[in-house]
């Protein structure tokens, strides 16, 4: 293990006797705590159970100045470790409120790679429940998103939000940042008194006029779902339990195109049994965040590019909605396992899509998905990488994020798919519905969860599944399930027709005859194919399935009769930026595509784009050149994806 030695460190500085560690019970069932590759917990001796957070945000300083208060459960240890990164440790209490007694800490060395951050080793006793940990956030804490009002939509007011997942929540709390370790939390937060703060927890519906908030999570949760948000915010009842924040400006407008969640939420519990979270709310933060969104619980955080207009996106929501039983209510053990979070959820969310907008434009939005996964195994193959399209990924010593790819969203969702195919829908419902019910507020491996679906199939009396060729082999077994849907292949065909040289929009007379004064009369119409007439996921097919040798007057024409380089919908502007980018053509809408680089901050959209321009020399200086100015409005978790691209 790369961490042990961090643990000897601890003993031989505190001068305490190996042999005075208490061994674990040998009746207690510690099955729930993995071997976690990426955090230096000792958790199989003494985990959190309980956090209470004290904290105050300074925007002058962009800094958070806290105290975290650990309740723990001691199996004997003499050593509580937790997990640091860009965090100043200004001292550790052990004992309640007013009975606190100092003890000595030592920070071990930072990783090699500084991926991980740093162990914090905490001298203890046997009978030690409550650690408390003060501490301050630096300019190095990564999970931070501090942005000034030039970034925010009133332009007046600062806005704050974090972003944990996979290990970034130990860059603003210190703590054992491991998925497979659940607590509950509370908080106390003091904000400036103009300002609202939310957390993932229960939530306030007004701006407390001292700045003061208090918040309970009253379920047990794994640390990468510890979310705090701070802004000039305001909040709109959906009805059904359902709510959406936004910066006061956008309110109305996200209320609008979020106003079927009551009904996506009633359809996810008629799936797969009821809401466990109380309430369910959106929270649509500025530009810069990195995700389209994340599944904190009871407060999804939204990126602002879902809005618009049409509601084309709602899918995303969807998404998050999902996570409120795959990931959050059964969550991955490790970052190795994140299928079971994505696949499921992906899953999930086709379902609800298919019930809210029918079988076809469900069965579109898997195939965009299928299509990305393609090209991301084609990648692998290429790069030499094709070993990480398994499901269940070896990760030790790597960045967990490596995992947040179309294998564990998409490979992962069909995996279930050929489920469906191969038992009946019925019969998968059954077993999910029993699954979220069993697992419930629980961790899971893919060995586990295997072993789980075999008992459920052979109890069943159904024939055998190769899932571990899904789980533990690379790329797509032959028996994967396919979406045969006759629009998505006819907008494909078009893409072929403009790759071989004809333009496939081109007008057409319709003659139609009419009767007036008893006359038969002819009319002559011209019919010019529009944007409209397709869908957003069609567009993006089309556009996608276009060859990178596409002449310059064909991209004029095209963009001349549909504006993709004026879409309302960041997903077609992002492929026709893509697209653009390996022809001299992107030159001709630079400022077009510099607007959207400076102004959206989400990786999805952000990062293909980069990686497009570099391919040529004169596009690796204009990446340059607008990643210069852009970086700053961009989170940790964008920039730095960026700069690998453009080293």
């Amino acid at each position: 293990m790369k961490f042990v030695g961090i643990f000897c460190i601890g003993i031989i500085l505190w001068a305490c006797n190996p042999s005075s560690r208490t061994a674990t019970s040998s009746t207690e069932n510690l099955s729930a705590f993995a071997q976690d590759d990426h955090s230096y917990a000792n958790l199989e001796q003494i985990n959190t159970t309980h956090l209470h957070l004290d904290l105050e945000v300074d925007f002058s300083s962009q800094t958070i100045y806290g105290v975290a208060r650990h309740r723990m459960h001691n199996r004997g240890a003499d050593t509580a470790i937790f997990d640091i990164k860009g965090l100043l440790i200004q001292k550790v209490t052990l004992g309640a409120k007013k009975h606190e007694k100092e003890t000595d800490f030592i920070i071990g060395p930072m990783d090699k790679d500084s991926l991980f951050g740093q162990a914090l080793l905490v001298k203890v006793d046997s009978s030690t429940q409550l650690i408390n940990i003060y501490y301050q956030t630096t300019q190095a804490s990564a999970a931070l998103d501090w942005l000034d009002t030039t970034l925010t939509s009133s332009k007046t007011k600062p806005f704050l939000y974090t972003q944990g997942q996979a290990i970034l929540t130990r860059t603003w709390i210190p703590i054992q940042d491991a998925p497979s370790n659940r607590l509950t939390y509370s908080a106390d937060v003091k904000v400036p008194s103009d300002l609202m703060a939310l957390m993932s927890a229960k939530n306030p519906k007004d701006i407390h006029k001292e700045g003061l908030y208090h918040f309970e999570m009253p379920h047990a949760i794994p640390s990468y779902l510890i979310a705090l948000a701070v802004g000039d915010i305001g909040f709109k009842d959906l009805g059904n339990q359902c709510g959406v924040y936004a910066e006061k400006e956008l309110l109305e407008q996200c209320a609008s195109e979020f106003e079927d969640l009551p009904q996506m939420m009633a359809t996810a519990e008629k799936l797969y049994g009821p809401y466990q979270w109380g309430r369910y709310d959106v929270l649509v933060l500025p530009y810069s965040f990195p995700f389209g969104g994340m599944e904190n619980p009871m407060l999804t955080f939204a990126n602002p590019t879902l809005i618009t207009g049409d509601k084309s996106l709602v899918s995303v929501l969807a998404h998050e909605l999902a996570h409120s039983w795959s990931g959050n209510l059964v969550t991955n053990a490790s970052w190795s396992d994140l299928w079971l979070n994505e696949g499921t959820t992906v899953y999930f969310e086709q379902r609800i899509m298919e019930a809210l907008k029918g079988k076809e434009i469900a069965d579109i939005l898997a195939q965009v998905e299928f299509r990305e996964l393609e090209q991301t195994l084609g990648q692998m193959k290429t790069e030499g990488t094709l070993a990480d399209s398994k499901l269940h990924l070896d990760l030790k010593n790597r960045d967990p994020d490596i995992a947040m790819s179309d294998i564990a969203y998409v490979k992962g969702a069909f995996f279930f798919r050929t489920l469906e195919q191969t038992y009946t829908r019925p019969i998968l419902d059954a077993f999910l519905k029993a699954y979220f019910k069993h697992y419930s507020f629980q961790t899971i491996n893919a060995k586990q969860f295997a072993s789980h679906l075999n008992k459920y199939l052979t109890k069943n009396g159904q024939k055998p599944f190769n899932y571990n060729e899904w789980i533990y082999t690379a790329g797509l077994p032959k028996n994967c399930a396919r979406i045969v849907a006759p629009r998505i292949e006819q907008i494909e065909a078009k893409a072929q027709l403009l790759n071989q040289g004809k333009y496939p929009f081109e007008d057409m007379i319709r003659n139609t005859t009419f009767k007036k004064n008893g006359k038969t009369r002819r009319r002559t119409q011209i019919i010019r194919p529009q944007y409209k007439d397709y869908l957003i996921q069609e567009w993006q097919l089309f556009i996608r399935a276009l060859s990178d040798q596409v002449p310059i007057e064909r991209l004029r024409q095209l963009n001349k009769q549909f504006a993709f380089s004026h879409s309302g919908n960041c997903e077609i502007l992002c492929d026709w930026f893509v697209l653009a980018a390996h022809s001299p053509y992107v030159f001709e809408i630079q400022t077009e595509l510099k607007d959207f680089l400076l102004k959206i901050g989400r990786r999805k959209y952000v990062l293909p784009i980069y990686e497009a321009l570099v391919q040529t020399k004169e596009g690796r200086t204009l990446a340059k050149q607008i990643f210069n100015e852009a970086q700053v409005t961009y989170h940790s978790v964008t920039r730095n994806s960026v700069q690998k691209v453009l080293r």
